[in-house]
């Protein structure tokens, strides 16, 4: 996979961690499919459904398979079913090698922090198990706002802590709802081709 950043330096950068610095999405997947086969939903999730919701809280997850199915499954219940599935499977996430490369790149120069969708408990193991979560002094998740993308408020508080001025941001982002969240907090956003998308381009430079 071959990726373009900007020509010029940003002030500081900010990286979405599933599906943009680890490519944890298809596990996400797998373990959002198991979880509501055991509760028999109703529907089938298909893996390009899930990653038009990529950046969403648990909670707000699963309140969209209640709407959308008409079934009432409790969201910490649940939400709690499938953390634990997804980090029993945590072993077999990689690193999305050339975005990783580009935060090596920056970390220590420039300021650089993860703004993330998920609980920081999880993000922090993400990190920890592809070995760069040393690299980031700044972890926002969706635990510590009020409001999860597309609202930018994890890019906001990324950028306060950062000392950083949001319009001198760059955010690098794997879903829709993160770009939203990005334009909203007046910041230019890169977006990495989501799994599927990988999976359909040539591999050269990889």
């Amino acid at each position: 996979m071959i990726l373009e950043f900007p020509c010029r330096e940003y002030a500081g950068t900010i990286f979405d961690c599933d599906g943009t610095l680890v490519d944890s999405m298809p596990v996400h997947f797998r373990a959002w499919s198991r979880v509501l086969e055991e509760v028999n939903h109703p529907q089938t999730l298909s893996e390009e459904a899930f990653y038009a919701l990529g950046g969403m809280p648990t909670d707000r997850l699963v309140e969209i398979f209640n709407e959308r199915a008409g079934t009432s499954h409790d969201p910490t219940y649940l939400g709690a079913m499938k953390e634990k599935l997804y980090l029993d499977l945590l072993a077999e996430v990689p690193p999305i090698e050339p975005v990783v490369a580009y935060a090596r790149s920056l970390a220590g120069r420039l300021p650089i922090a993860v703004a993330s969708g998920g609980e920081f408990y999880v993000v922090d193991k993400a990190l920890r198990a592809v070995g760069i979560h040393t690299l980031f002094e700044v972890v926002v998740t969706a635990d510590q706002v009020e409001h999860g993308k597309p609202a930018p408020d994890m890019f906001l508080l990324a950028a306060e802590r950062m000392g950083v001025e949001p319009t001198d941001c760059l955010v690098l982002e794997d879903a829709e709802l993160g770009r939203q969240a990005a334009v909203a907090a007046g910041m230019e956003c890169v977006m990495i081709p989501d799994a599927m998308e990988r999976r359909m381009r040539p591999q050269t430079g990889d």
